[in-house]
């Protein structure tokens, strides 16, 4: 065999021998993650955070509002990079002020959830009764939504899980919403608040939309990161979490980062080890 052919033999038999790593990587099960694009708010351009998630491996997204963009722009920019929005961060003064034109504009992106990511301080009940008043007016907003077909989750820091004879602030707020508001637990702040992830996980069995995938980094590290840690690199037991999890039924893994020194490595390092210890897999009608 001339040293030509010989090349090409060589070649075809590296590529038949890699074949069946691609076939099993595009038709293999996907794991239930996605990213919280606030992570890559200082990664460049939207396009540039896009493909950060793209080349992780992830395939959903939980955006930041209109992430700044028409709906027809974001959504030509999702459909690049093969990625869909599964949920998007909505302060509740936009809930309030325009809740079709929110709707709308999600519709127009294929996303149907909603989510109240954080409260302004004024916002922020001081009392039991207030946090059952707040649930009132979610679990009216999300009626709303669920007869336009959308859903409304809320989204928890430390502030909610104060504590009011045995009860916190988060679950009396739930408790008023009714069934119709999801849950978005946020694990690294239930802990912040010195309770246990895979408690709080239980105690919203049933309707958990998702989680927020982050870890916190032992006490007095990461500091110029905000004490965050990518996860499964800090201190939250995820050999319990994870199950936890599973069981209460939790839809989306959400891997998310409020000051990462390096969003690209933190996402990486966030998919790749939820897609090596995640059990749970998406329904065949939800893969892309």
């Amino acid at each position: 065999m001339n040293t030509p052919v010989r090349k090409a033999a060589t070649l075809a038999l590296l590529l038949l021998a890699t074949l069946p790593a691609f076939a099993h990587e595009a038709a293999g099960p996907q794991k239930p993650i996605a990213v919280q694009m606030y992570t890559l708010r200082n990664a460049g351009a939207l396009d540039q955070q896009l493909k950060i998630v793209h080349d992780a491996g992830v395939h959903a997204v939980e955006t930041v509002g209109t992430q700044g963009v028409s709906a027809t722009e974001l959504k030509q920019l999702l459909d690049r990079y093969a990625i869909k929005a599964v949920s998007s961060h909505v302060p509740l003064a936009e809930l309030r002020k325009d809740l079709d034109g929110v709707m709308a504009f999600n519709r127009s992106i294929g996303n149907t959830t909603l989510v109240v990511p954080y409260l302004d301080a004024k916002d922020r009940p001081t009392d039991a009764a207030g946090w059952t008043a707040l649930g009132q007016e979610l679990g009216r907003i999300a009626k709303q939504g669920r007869a336009k077909g959308m859903r409304l989750a809320y989204h928890n820091h430390d502030f909610e899980l104060v504590d009011f004879n045995g009860t916190t602030g988060l679950e009396l707020l739930f408790a008023a919403a009714g069934p119709d508001l999801q849950t978005e637990l946020d694990l690294a702040w239930v802990a912040r608040a010195g309770l246990d992830p895979a408690v709080m996980l239980a105690k919203f069995r049933g309707r958990l939309f998702a989680v927020h995938a982050k870890d916190n980094a032992p006490k007095g590290q990461a500091e110029d990161e905000g004490g965050f840690a990518a996860v499964g690199q800090g201190v939250l037991d995820w050999n319990a979490i994870l199950p936890a999890a599973a069981a209460a039924g939790v839809q989306w893994y959400i891997v998310e980062h409020d000051q990462p020194r390096d969003p690209a490595k933190v996402i990486q390092t966030g998919a790749d080890y939820l897609r090596e210890h995640l059990t749970v897999t998406l329904p065949t009608n939800a893969q892309r």
